[in-house]
């Protein structure tokens, strides 16, 4: 009986860490701290040169990212078409192409057929 009482225990302490480990709370990147703040054209040179170093340092690291609007859409900008950056929600600025801007996102990956830095969670900064 006591070692029923003991497996059972175990189980649900499995269970419990199985279940936690899985659905853990989301980031919330606009409120975290940005571990790097860069050009967009040095955090493209890289991820382009050196795609594994760059990926073991920046991947899902949350950064600031400043440059020139090459492409603004309702969810998305690109930043000197290097830095791609995608919004949770609809942007609501008067930016346009050419402006200066600063971003804060989380890094997803570098895309190496339109040779991009991935980014989610953004936020403007300026």
């Amino acid at each position: 009986m006591r070692k029923w009482i003991v497996i059972l225990l175990l189980l649900v302490i499995a269970v419990v860490v199985g279940y936690n480990y899985i659905y853990q709370d989301h980031r919330d990147i606009e409120s975290e701290t940005a571990e790097f703040s860069m050009v967009s054209s040095d955090i493209s040179k890289l991820f382009s040169e050196k795609t594994t170093i760059a990926e073991k340092k920046f991947l899902n690291k949350t950064i600031e990212v400043s440059g020139l609007i090459s492409e603004i859409n309702t969810s998305d900008i690109t930043i000197d078409d290097k830095v791609f950056c995608q919004f949770s929600n609809n942007i609501k600025t008067s930016l346009v192409e050419n402006d200066k801007i600063k971003i804060k996102g989380r890094v997803i990956g570098y895309d190496d057929l339109l040779e991009q830095v991935k980014l989610d969670q953004c936020s403007i900064i300026n």
